[in-house]
């Protein structure tokens, strides 16, 4: 997919105007049926078959809280057809919304920015939920997955649940991982996907439930594993690219411990450094060519990663700096390359320069309990976006070596310790 982008000056772009917030807009039952028949295609494409549990416990005609997690496009097409005809609004990127504001309204989409603090957010869906009587669909890990587990969750979303009082359910996809992975550049395979719609919460529930409760239930939905998954049930990912770009997501060898030497192609990831390599196997394994296989399980390597990113923060070692080519979203008009710069990741937080010194922009940690780090954003490159509510920074390294995954490790990380010390 890609997305209207041009270049202007940094000036112009902090100088346009910014977008006024509008209510979610109900859609319509033509909308709603424009939607699931053009989602039609891929899920017949993938053989598309949906699991529900305890559905009968929502009357249609009462609006819930529906969470989803997000693995790839399709999850957009499943919701659209297994949630019709019932009206819902979409909680949506801004970014989602260039070139096309209007059609996305239409269809019940709302905006806001990935990882950022959004009260009006909180708004939007008590006005769909309580006075336009409207579901909401919900992607609250923000971001695809990179390793087919559950992105970090925030903090928040229990104790929005709590205030909301709305049933919760939850839709939770299997195959749609594979079907087109980020790290693979979203390249198609021929994978069978399917679905499983669950009440989770009632308002009952709800009421007589804690806030740690409700969390507890929704880590539990969110707890999945596309490639245990895979594993378990025999699914074979036969297609000869399977391994292309996996360098994205395994970045740094278990063998020799160099990062960004890492490369995917075909079916195999290669250290260049030690020359140590590893076959993705057609069910989903990883597996040494020679020599010991460190991690036959990919989110078991990712959470060895992490466990290094931890250890750098430990010892004070950790510290990102690189030059970068600077994206800007001020508005849904479009994606605009403002300038060169650079950007800085320590444990207090993030530093933006750049513009031929017209940019200088902070962002300080505590803000952040994870970061919108993205693969293959737009065709334009592995991304780390940073920003607030007046704008957001989209910074895509020169060096496309860079593994942009290590960054939203040592975010979070940074965010726990923070958090640990309050």
């Amino acid at each position: 997919m890609q997305v209207k982008n041009s270049t202007k000056s940094y000036e112009s772009v902090v100088n346009m105007e910014r977008p006024k917030r509008r209510k979610p807009k109900r859609p319509n039952i033509f909308f709603r049926t424009l939607l699931k028949a053009v989602s039609a295609p891929d899920l017949i494409a993938t053989k598309f078959k949906v699991q529900k549990t305890g559905m009968e416990k929502l009357p249609k005609n009462t609006a819930a809280l529906f969470l989803m997690n997000h693995s790839s496009f399709i999850d957009l097409e499943i919701a659209a057809s297994i949630l019709y005809p019932r009206p819902f609004n979409i909680v949506t990127t801004l970014d989602a919304f260039i070139g096309k504001d209007w059609l996305m309204r239409q269809i019940g989409c709302f905006p806001t920015r990935k990882f950022v603090t959004d009260i009006g957010l909180i708004k939007d869906i008590n006005y769909c939920i309580k006075k336009k009587n409207t579901s909401v669909l919900m992607f609250p890990e923000a971001g695809y997955s990179f390793d087919g587990k559950a992105t970090v969750l925030p903090d928040s979303l229990a104790q929005f649940i709590k205030r909301l009082g709305a049933p919760v359910v939850m839709i939770e996809t299997f195959g749609a991982f594979h079907r087109k992975p980020l790290y693979n550049e979203l390249k198609g395979r021929k994978i069978a996907v399917s679905a499983q719609m669950r009440y989770v919460l009632s308002p009952e529930d709800i009421e007589r439930m804690s806030v740690s409760e409700i969390h507890g239930v929704i880590a539990e939905q969110f707890s999945f594993d596309a490639f245990r998954w895979q594993q378990n049930n025999g699914i074979t990912v036969s297609e000869k690219n399977r391994a292309d770009g996996l360098q994205r997501l395994l970045y740094k060898c278990p063998h020799c411990s160099s990062e960004g030497k890492t490369v995917g192609k075909g079916i195999y990831l290669e250290c260049t450094a030690c020359g140590k390599k590893w076959e993705l196997t057609e069910n989903g394994f990883m597996r040494a060519v020679d020599g010991e296989t460190e991690f036959s399980h990919i989110p078991d390597w990712y959470e060895w990663e992490r466990a290094c990113v931890l250890r750098e923060l430990d010892d004070k070692s950790y510290f990102f700096s690189e030059a970068v080519d600077i994206y800007m979203i001020v508005n849904t008009k479009g994606v605009f390359r403002v300038g060169d710069g650079r950007l800085e990741h320590t444990f207090e937080g993030f530093k933006l320069t750049g513009c031929e010194g017209q940019l200088n922009y902070t962002q300080k940690s505590v803000s952040l309990y994870t970061v919108n780090a993205d693969f293959y954003w737009y065709k334009l490159g592995d991304v780390i976006s940073i920003g607030n509510m007046d704008a957001l920074y989209y910074c895509i390294p020169k060096d496309a070596r860079i593994p942009v995954a290590k960054v939203r490790l040592a975010t979070e990380e940074i965010y726990k310790k923070l958090k640990n010390k309050k």
